[in-house]
């Protein structure tokens, strides 16, 4: 039983699938906290670019005319 818990703790095989969860969800938990402090800054950007496209002209635009 010792030697099966001592091989256990020695194998590595799953060591590299570990570190790529464990910064995915670190990655993960920064990018919800900075959308969490930025949210009425980009619904502010978001709100004023739906603004900008309701005033835009709707049909016989070509550019530079």
């Amino acid at each position: 039983m010792l030697s099966l818990f001592s091989s256990f703790w020695h194998e590595e095989s799953g060591q590299g699938l570990t570190e790529y969860a464990l910064v995915l969800a670190l990655v993960s938990i920064g990018l919800i906290a900075v959308l969490v402090v930025f949210r009425d800054a980009i619904g502010g950007i978001f709100d004023r670019i739906a603004q900008v496209l309701r005033g835009a002209p709707s049909e016989g635009y070509t550019p530079g005319s």
